[in-house]
């Protein structure tokens, strides 16, 4: 397999008017903020997408962006995989902003808490009821140390199990019609 492309932000801004620019957050974390010319495709769409991705890849070079970095790496490593070739934006969207580069947001859309956020706030209340459910029923403490343990394994492994589960949620999916229209504008 081929090695993975990396651009740093300030390389990645320097190209963006060549590059087309895929982004594999939620669409909750992309409307928080993407950058300019961004195209919404959440990671666990993106082999739904691949034929447009194909299309957008045969006009020039794909630039894959994510939060940090490990999502949009995941999703170079399953382009690949299919003979797409795409850069991944080392550090990701947090590198970009960082540097004081401008980011956009889609005009009159809801935006919900990062991905991160969500994970912390979930992790940090399922903890929580152990611990205080643990005082009368001792049993309980066992769903504190289920999540602790899956944030092990997480941070071990860089996959998180607890952010899969919540971007099923309703306000972390695309709605139908913008993930068309995406898929869209791809294909040209």
């Amino acid at each position: 397999m081929t090695p993975i492309i990396a651009l740093t932000a300030d390389q990645a801004r320097a190209r963006l008017h060549e590059l087309t620019v895929v982004d594999v957050r939620t669409p909750g974390e992309y409307a928080s903020g993407h950058l300019p010319g961004a195209h919404n495709i959440p990671l666990d769409h993106l082999d739904a997408a691949l034929p447009s991705l194909r299309a957008a890849v045969e006009r020039g070079e794909l630039l894959v962006v994510c939060a940090s970095g490990a999502r949009s790496a995941t999703a170079c490593e399953r382009l690949a995989e299919q003979g797409i070739n795409a850069a991944t934006l080392t550090g990701g969207t947090a590198a970009w902003t960082q540097l004081g580069h401008d980011t956009h947001h889609p005009v009159g859309s809801r935006s919900p808490w990062a991905m991160e956020r969500q994970v912390r706030l979930a992790a940090g209340s399922l903890v929580l009821t152990g611990l205080l459910a643990g005082r009368r029923w001792g049993a309980a403490r066992v769903l504190s140390a289920g999540v602790a343990g899956g944030l092990v394994f997480s941070a071990v492994t860089n996959t998180c199990g607890m952010a899969r589960i919540l971007a099923r949620l309703p306000y972390n999916r695309p709605d139908a019609s913008d993930l068309d229209a995406t898929l869209a504008a791809l294909k040209g």
